[in-house]
């Protein structure tokens, strides 16, 4: 390899603190960096909601912030808007700040997380002509479209449609999460890039291991003692199911009674799920909410007895890999999931780990909750799941993924 110093701009779409930087993004920093020279620093961009609030100021000069940039790892937060005319005045400010970094700090390579990112590293690797390499690249526009948050005709959808085409065509090198995005790229854009690497969305084993979750006290605080516990972490609404889990929650509670708890860890109001709960006739006392950072999931993850996997069955949602369902592997849990969801339907039904939902109605909720009694009953179910994440979602596949890419791309 050139020993040349190979600075890197990796483009993010999401704030420093949310879940997807944290376990999605910044894990495979390290081993990026392991296949560049001595030296080589990395610029992250990340999108911040609250980046003129004390909290947002805060973060950046938190801890964490600090102990990267003794990596040699530099956090740049731009400022985020909802998709408009703003946000587009914004990409504008950003592109030529960061047009400037990639000359002043010799920026070699253009590494781009998701394809939203990946239209912002299509548009800096035409002007300034450094490689672009998109990773995590799976559909976001046509997941928009068939979930019903975006209209064929609107000019997000076609916008992030046409952008997500010209980066296949344009990316030196694409990592995918599930190896099926192959035939996506060649059906829908026409054109497969040439380096094509896929990984899963891998889990940190380490800290998703049900044998690691001691905490005595949580249960009895949180009203969860001798309770049969269904976590979900995560939103509901735009590529998740919203009333549909609350009736698949209604369900469980009428097969269960009071033994039944739903353990929600989301952002999302007290007053929304209230409204989910009346929506779907769910007793509002069955739900417990909480909001954590990443760090503290697994030992809220490893109170319940199963899990579930909302994401609304359109097809395009073959090709990408939720993260979440790998770190239930790694807790050992059962999973309830929509059918055709990445490779994980799959994995469920292949290894037994839970349930198919090939229907969203009161029959399969209720076949996927006797199929849960059934599981939560076996000895040794927890180690038997666990080998799944051990088997597919092991950081260690990655990081032979990037040793690759780097190699591959240094060559050219």
């Amino acid at each position: 390899m050139n020993k040349k110093r190979k600075n890197i701009l990796i483009l993010t779409y999401w704030s420093f603190n949310d879940a997807l930087i944290q376990a999605y993004t910044l894990p495979y920093v390290e081993y990026i960096l392991e296949n560049q020279p001595e030296g080589a620093e990395v610029f992250l961009v990340t999108l911040e909601k609250n980046s003129g609030s004390a909290s947002g100021k805060t973060s950046m000069g938190s801890p964490k912030v600090r102990k990267l940039k003794e990596k040699n790892v530099h956090v740049l937060p731009f400022r985020y808007f909802p998709f408009g005319f703003r946000m587009m005045l914004q990409w504008a400010v950003i592109l030529f700040r960061l047009i400037r970094l990639i000359r002043v700090k010799k920026i070699r390579y253009i590494h781009a997380w998701c394809t939203p990112a990946g239209a912002a590293g299509y548009i800096l690797s035409k002007l300034t002509g450094r490689p672009l390499i998109v990773d995590s690249f799976e559909p976001h526009a046509e997941p928009m479209l068939e979930s019903g948050t975006w209209k064929e005709k609107s000019l997000a959808f076609r916008l992030l449609f046409r952008l997500e085409k010209k980066q296949a065509q344009r990316a030196t090198a694409v990592i995918a999460c599930v190896s099926k995005m192959k035939d996506y790229c060649k059906m829908k854009y026409g054109y497969v890039p040439s380096l094509f690497f896929h990984k899963p969305a891998c889990v940190d084993l380490n800290r998703f291991d049900y044998s690691n979750v001691k905490n005595e006290e949580l249960p009895e605080k949180m009203g969860l003692k001798d309770k049969i516990i269904c976590v979900y972490a995560g939103k509901f609404g735009g590529s998740y199911l919203e009333k549909e889990t609350f009736d698949f929650f209604r369900t469980a509670h009428f097969y269960w009674g009071d033994r039944f708890r739903v353990l929600l860890l989301t952002s999302h109001t007290d007053n929304e799920i209230r409204n989910y709960c009346e929506q779907s006739k769910l007793p509002e006392n069955i739900v417990v909410k909480t909001f954590l950072p990443h760090e503290q999931v697994p030992s809220y993850m490893g109170l319940a007895d199963f899990a579930i996997t909302p994401f609304i069955p359109v097809p395009s949602k073959r090709y990408g890999s939720p993260i979440k369902t790998g770190e239930y592997f790694a807790m050992g849990l059962p999973v309830v999931i929509t059918k055709d969801i990445s490779d994980d339907s799959l994995q469920v039904e292949s290894f037994d780990a839970g349930y198919v939902l090939n229907a969203l109605n009161e029959d399969e909720y209720k076949a996927a909750v006797i199929k849960i009694e059934e599981l939560i009953k076996e000895e040794g179910l927890r180690s038997r799941i666990r080998k799944i994440a051990e088997q597919t979602r092991d950081f260690q596949i990655a990081r032979k993924v990037y040793a690759e890419l780097y190699k591959s791309i240094a060559e050219l």
